[in-house]
């Protein structure tokens, strides 16, 4: 499910930008900024990089068994860092790909069916919200990335309700005496 949203999120944001900037290939690329061993992630500059930074259990329901022996669905959050990772020649068209994902979700503050086509039937609405960020907190999600600070803006997807109905219950393996 993770995946079908970002996915969907991504796709109909590239639409948004070729619409809106009239460029022709897609500025959003879905990846981490910085690769496992330190070097950075994707090889072209001026894109737009959507990257998960933290999802977190959101709301009361926190899974587990029902009153009527139901798995009971976790509410998440999913928060969103979208980076302009554009040369230094192009800082100003970097701040316009930042506004037009601003912009984006400010038309788009509930994301549905009928605002993003591609989110999958299955899907309940969602609300997507900017997130405030101290200097301190700021700091400190750049240096976890282990990147320097690039002009960027952090939403939270909430409140996606994860639910697999396959499993119902592990027993454990009962072993001989």
């Amino acid at each position: 499910m993770i995946q079908e949203i970002v996915a969907a999120i991504a796709n109909e944001l590239n639409g948004y930008f070729k619409l809106k900037f009239g460029v022709n290939e897609n500025k959003l690329v879905l990846s981490n900024i910085i690769d496992q061993d330190g070097s950075v992630a994707i090889k072209s500059e001026n894109k737009v990089i959507l990257s998960i930074v933290n999802i977190t259990k959101d709301g009361t329901r926190g899974g587990g068994m029902g009153q009527n022996g139901h798995n009971q669905p976790t509410d998440i959050c999913m928060y969103l860092l979208f980076t302009a990772y554009f040369n230094p020649e192009n800082y100003l068209e970097a701040l316009k790909f930042l506004s037009g994902v601003v912009g984006f979700f400010q038309v788009k503050g509930m994301l549905n069916h009928r605002t993003l086509p591609q989110l999958p039937n299955h899907i309940d609405p969602i609300k997507v919200e900017i997130v405030k960020l101290s200097f301190d907190e700021l700091s400190n999600m750049w240096s976890a990335i282990g990147a320097k600070y690039m002009p960027s803006v952090v939403y939270r997807i909430r409140s996606l309700s994860v639910q697999d109905s396959r499993i119902r219950n592990i027993d454990p393996v009962l072993k001989g005496y």
